[in-house]
């Protein structure tokens, strides 16, 4: 099993917690109704979670240990939804039954995971005929951004090796057609879209955000532990992101793939 690169420190969950349908699912939205079974796969705080939870029949959402699966818990009750429920599941072996669920869902997921083809096979088994198995996944080497930092591309290619070193594939987005197919997927509808931060407000969460995950993450303490980087490294990346986010200029793309993969 592959090692999550990014953590679930107070930085990454801040990211991950302004992730719902509109900004992270949209493409799924279409197949999803109120008869709808759904299982989310590594759903971590729970956001998207809970929007699918409004809108569809029942969610069973999973992570990879009860600690992570908590988040999902906790905002789940906050929220008085009662139409959930939660499973520690590890995506390469389901402890599902065939056929269980009309939507298997997965979002950020794939870039992690040792196997991605052998997840992706799970997925579809334990989803009904004529159901939908959806994934999107960033691309870390289509980011892009101005200004043209140095910085952030160091930041980009420490990220990538260790993303690598841990076992997982950070450019997932372009590889996502490609492992459906391989996963036996004969009916695959590939879509992309974007995250872009250009607004003050979007520009002090974002670089606000990686300023602080490049110092206090797993991610920092794996590049330290591992000679990858040093600490006077990543503070002048943690830096980069600030002059970044404060640059009346700045902009940043991130580019997603998605599948729509029916069963």
């Amino acid at each position: 099993m592959a090692t999550y690169t990014h953590g679930h420190h107070e930085t990454v969950l801040r990211s991950h917690s302004s992730r719902d349908i509109s900004n992270s699912a949209e493409y799924l939205r279409p197949h999803l109704a109120e008869t709808t079974r759904l299982l989310d796969v590594g759903a971590g705080p729970g956001s998207i979670t809970v929007d699918f939870a409004v809108i569809v029949a029942h969610v069973t959402a999973t992570e990879i240990d009860e600690n992570a699966l908590s988040l999902s818990r906790d905002l789940a009750s906050s929220k008085g939804l009662h139409n959930l429920d939660f499973a520690v599941e590890d995506v390469h072996a389901l402890s599902f039954a065939d056929d269980t669920f009309d939507v298997v869902h997965a979002h950020q997921v794939l870039q992690h995971v040792g196997d991605p083809v052998q997840a992706l096979r799970e997925m579809r088994r334990v989803t009904a005929p004529g159901g939908v198995v959806a994934a999107r996944d960033a691309d870390y080497a289509g980011f892009i951004w101005f200004p043209m930092l140095p910085e952030l591309d160091r930041w980009l290619d420490l990220y990538r090796r260790a993303a690598r070193a841990n076992g997982g594939e950070p450019d997932a987005g372009r590889r996502l057609l490609a492992w459906a197919r391989a996963a036996g997927f004969d009916d695959v509808t590939a879509t992309t879209s974007n995250w872009t931060y250009a607004t003050p407000e979007d520009r002090a969460w974002w670089g606000g955000m990686w300023a602080d995950r490049i110092l206090e993450s797993a991610l920092a303490r794996q590049l330290v532990d591992s000679d990858m980087a040093t600490s006077s490294d990543l503070q002048a990346i943690s830096d980069a992101w600030k002059r970044w986010a404060d640059d009346g200029d700045g902009w940043y793309l991130v580019p997603h793939g998605e599948i729509i993969a029916r069963a």
